[in-house]
């Protein structure tokens, strides 16, 4: 099974928050998820963002692969990413 660690699209038409999930690669944008690592705001000045490191890290050294938005969001939080 291949996991990816992704957005979830939540929130209001133009108004749109999303949740950092780990999924398999193969369920819907948003759909089903194995577990939520954090959330991501882009609508507030500055944005928020909170990831959970440590699920992260557990993920990624499972061999959870992020997508290139979530790769760019965990680098901003401090995480090393391979």
């Amino acid at each position: 099974m291949m996991v990816k660690i992704r957005l979830k699209r939540m929130g209001a038409k133009k108004a749109p928050f999303y949740r950092i999930v780990v999924a398999d690669a193969r369920a819907p944008r948003d759909g089903r998820f194995i577990e939520e690592v954090g959330f991501y705001n882009p609508c507030r000045e500055p944005n928020e963002l909170k990831i959970d490191k440590e699920a992260v890290e557990k993920w990624l050294l499972k061999g959870a692969q992020p997508t290139d938005t979530v790769r760019a969001l965990i680098k901003k939080s401090g995480i090393e990413v391979n």
